[in-house]
C-alpha cells in the first residue's frame, strides 16, 4: 500500500475534509433500490450500484459482493460512496450500500432512528446478503459507519460472515470525538450535523411525544453531545450520552475482531480525538492499521493521474479487500 500524499492544493485537514465534500463526483452510477422489511416492522433501503462498464450483470454471479456503511447523516449515494463503488467494481467486487433508518429518504416506522453503536440493522443486511449471494462478502465503513462496522466485527468475532472489512476515519472514543469537534473551526461540522439531526427530530415530534425523552432540550441544544444527551441516548435505551459513548465506542471491540480488517486514519482528522488504540490494534493479528499524517476526515484526496482529485482511501481499501477474496 502506497503512503498517502495529499493533493498539493488540499494539504490541510479542513481543505481535505471540505474538498471531499464538494469535489467528489456524485454522478455516473446507476442505482437499483430495494426496500427490505425489518424484523421489528420497519424498513431499510438498500442500494445496488451499477458502475458503467462494470455493472453487476457484467461482473457476473460469482463476483464477490462489497457492502458500504456510510457516516453520520450521510447516505449510500454520497461522494465517498461513489468513489468506493468505482473502486470495488474496478477490482471485480459488486457494490451495494445500505442506508440507515431515515437516511435513504423514507422516515422510520419504528420509534427509533440510528446511532454509532446500532449494529442490528447492518447485521441484518450483511447476513441477508450472505444468504442471498453464495460468494465472498466484504464490507467498508466510513466515520460513524466505521465505528459500527468495527463494533459489529468485534461482536461477531470468529463468526463473522465477512471475508474481510475496511474502515476509514473511525472514531475509537466517541466521547473524545464529540469533544474534539467542538473546538476551533471544527464547530462548523458539529453545527451542520446537529442541524440535520434536529430537522429529522422535528418531523417526528408528535410520534415521540409519548416517549421518555426531552425533545425540546434536544432542539434547544447546539452541540452533538446535547442532542445525544436528550434524544439519542434515551431514544435507544442508554442512561445518558456518557453511557451511550462508553458502551458504543469501537475501541472496546477491536480486540475481539477475528476477520482481517484494515483501519485507515489520519492524525490531522478535525472530527476525531487522538484516540487510536495502537497497542490493541498491533496486538490483534486480524487488524492492520494504516495511519497517515494527513488526510482530514473521510477525505484523503490525492492528485489524480489526469488532473483533478483521486480518492486514495477508497482505492487503497478496495485493493486491500480485493486481495482477500
Amino acid at each position: 500500500m502506497s503512503p498517502f500524499v495529499p493533493h498539493p492544493l488540499l494539504r490541510g485537514p479542513h481543505a481535505q475534509t471540505l474538498g471531499a465534500k464538494f469535489l467528489r463526483s456524485e454522478t455516473g452510477i446507476h442505482f437499483r433500490r430495494e426496500t427490505w422489511d425489518t424484523p421489528d416492522g420497519d424498513i431499510l433501503e438498500v442500494d445496488f450500484a451499477d458502475v458503467p462498464g462494470r455493472t453487476w450483470a457484467q461482473l457476473g454471479d460469482r463476483a464477490p459482493v462489497g457492502v458500504l456503511l456510510h457516516g453520520l447523516e450521510g447516505c449510500a449515494r454520497t461522494g465517498y460512496a461513489h468513489a468506493t463503488y468505482r473502486a470495488f467494481a474496478a477490482r471485480g467486487i459488486r457494490p451495494v450500500g445500505m442506508n440507515y433508518r431515515s437516511c435513504g429518504g423514507a422516515m422510520p416506522r419504528a420509534q427509533r432512528m440510528y446511532h454509532a453503536g446500532e449494529t442490528s440493522d447492518p447485521r441484518y443486511v450483511i447476513e441477508r446478503l450472505a444468504d442471498r449471494f453464495d460468494v465472498p462478502l466484504v464490507a467498508i465503513g466510513f466515520s460513524l459507519g466505521a465505528n459500527i462496522l468495527l463494533k459489529l466485527q468485534g461482536e461477531w468475532g470468529a463468526e463473522s460472515p465477512l471475508a474481510a472489512a475496511a474502515v476509514v476515519s473511525p472514531p475509537f472514543d466517541l466521547a473524545a470525538g464529540v469533544a474534539r469537534i467542538e473546538r476551533g473551526f471544527s464547530k462548523v461540522y458539529s453545527r451542520y450535523l446537529t442541524r440535520r439531526l434536529k430537522g429529522k427530530l422535528r418531523l417526528r415530534l408528535e410520534e415521540f411525544a409519548e416517549l421518555d425523552l426531552d425533545a425540546a432540550a434536544g432542539l434547544a441544544g447546539s452541540t452533538l453531545r446535547d442532542f445525544d444527551e436528550h434524544v439519542t441516548a434515551p431514544l435507544h435505551g442508554f442512561e445518558d450520552a456518557a453511557d451511550y459513548y462508553a458502551r458504543c465506542s469501537s475501541g472496546s471491540f477491536v480486540g475481539a475482531i477475528r476477520t482481517p480488517t484494515l483501519v485507515i486514519r489520519s492524525l490531522d482528522d478535525p472530527f476525531l480525538a487522538e484516540d487510536v488504540p495502537r497497542a490493541a490494534l498491533a496486538a490483534n493479528p486480524a487488524t492492520e492499521l494504516l495511519l497517515s499524517a494527513h488526510g482530514g476526515h473521510v477525505a484523503f484526496l490525492a492528485r489524480g493521474r489526469r488532473g483533478g482529485v483521486r480518492s486514495w482511501a477508497e482505492d487503497t481499501a478496495g485493493a486491500w479487500l480485493a486481495e482477500r477474496v
